[in-house]
């Protein structure tokens, strides 16, 4: 069952060493990611499930251990899973993986190693787009029906359509969308999340949709309340912080 959830937005700018200068921007974000897996570490789960946004269709998992980077983003930077990759954060010298974390997953992947995770085994599973709702709420479901006590990491981000300067430039629907994500999420309404719908979210560009889906999936008949820790627009992109417990 589903005993907590945090959900946190998911740029690579969340990552200090990626923002450089711009790192101070988003200080409150990070601050409430941290509270939020504080929330996670308290309810005491046996597995922790980091479900993020991929770009492949479908899902993909990523089992503990599981090393990502930030080269793509023009930083040396190395995370993985479940623990550091060599002790110093630095990216290995040797061959990649096989199969990186997504940058969704590497962004919790960071923000794990930086809060010193080590209360429950960590897994990963991105989800891509289009990944149907339904789709998303089974796996929801099938996630905590593999252990008694499961808790959630959520990564993904609300519209990028929120200013003339946005990812997705001004979209007037955006902020009536954000706003409902806020709401939802931050109350913990489980049938909310479940109806948002999947076309407008993928033409506002947000890529947290399906993420939050599989949460809805997951509690179900859970029963937990939900709190409202973080929400901006900073870069005209709708980041959100929650939590589920």
């Amino acid at each position: 069952m589903l005993v907590a959830a945090a959900v946190c937005p998911c740029p690579p700018l969340l990552v200090p060493d990626v923002a450089a200068g711009a790192a101070p921007e988003l200080a409150a974000a990070r601050a409430a990611c941290t509270d939020a897996l504080g929330v996670l570490a308290a309810a005491r789960p046996d597995r922790l499930v980091v479900v993020g946004p991929a770009e492949q269709s479908g899902r993909g998992s990523h089992p503990e251990g599981t090393r990502g980077s930030f080269r793509g983003f023009g930083v040396d930077l190395a995370v993985r899973l479940g623990g550091n990759g060599n002790g110093d954060g630095r990216a290995d010298s040797g061959e990649a993986s096989e199969r990186e974390l997504p940058p969704s997953i590497a962004v919790a992947a960071w923000l794990l190693e930086r809060t010193g995770w080590s209360d429950a085994p960590i897994e990963g599973l991105g989800v891509g787009e289009p990944l149907e709702a339904e789709r998303c709420i089974q796996t929801g479901r099938d996630i905590v029906a593999r252990a008694d006590r499961v808790a959630l990491l959520v990564m993904g981000d609300a519209s990028a359509c929120r200013t003339l300067k946005a990812p997705g430039y001004l979209d007037e629907r955006a902020a009536p969308f954000d706003a409902e994500v806020a709401r939802a999420l931050g109350a913990a309404d489980v049938a909310a999340v479940k109806a948002l719908d999947a076309e407008l979210a993928y033409e506002l560009k947000a890529s947290g949709r399906a993420p939050w889906q599989v949460l809805a999936g997951a509690a179900e008949g859970a029963d937990l309340g939900g709190a409202l820790l973080y929400e901006d627009a900073p870069y005209g992109v709708g980041y959100v912080v929650a939590t589920w417990s």
